[in-house]
């Protein structure tokens, strides 16, 4: 397995909507693992595959404390959604910023999994959200596009400031805040 680089807003890449997998090969398998470990180093809870600039549907999550309760969706569908939630989210992709966001608090969902075979599921909370935000990215969105115009300004800026200076944005804790 490999630690995969992870794109930043405004990278242009992460603009871009992701193609559907036409199998579930080695290859395919060989990027589910990497971006899982890619994920867990972050920490994170979910890392879309558009993240670290491969343009195809496949998502990768886990919120469970322990590691314990790894989920890969290859080419995911949200089937339903109900009711409406907020929640604080970041995005490994933009370090450092957390924003409350509006979605979905239960979804249906069906994708393949980690060897091909269909799945149908359900999640609420966080996992929904989760999953939401990671499907987010296969269409080249990010949770700042539900954000003012004004604050995407402001985290732009910041964030080329910050490259520009060669500083980070410090990474927090698995639950501090979460990573999506």
């Amino acid at each position: 397995m490999a630690l995969l680089e992870v794109l930043h807003y405004p990278d242009p890449r992460l603009r871009r909507r992701a193609k559907p997998v036409a199998a579930v090969d080695a290859t395919v398998r060989r990027l589910i693992d990497d971006m899982f470990e890619t994920m867990y180093a972050a920490p994170g809870v979910g890392l879309a595959a558009v993240q670290v600039g491969v343009d195809r549907r496949v998502v990768v999550v886990d919120v469970s404390e322990d590691k314990s309760a790894p989920l890969a969706l290859v080419n995911p569908e949200i089937l339903e959604r109900e009711g409406e939630e907020e929640m604080q989210e970041g995005c490994l992709s933009v370090p450092g910023v957390y924003e409350p966001v509006r979605r979905a608090e239960r979804i249906r969902y069906r994708a393949l999994d980690r060897d091909g075979a269909p799945i149908e599921g359900a999640a609420e909370g966080l996992l929904a959200v989760c999953i939401q935000h990671e499907c987010d990215h296969l269409e080249g969105r990010l949770f700042v596009d539900y954000l003012s115009e004004l604050k995407r300004q402001r985290i732009r800026k910041r964030l080329e400031k910050q490259r520009r200076l060669g500083t980070e944005a410090p990474r927090p804790g698995r639950r501090e805040g979460t990573l999506i």
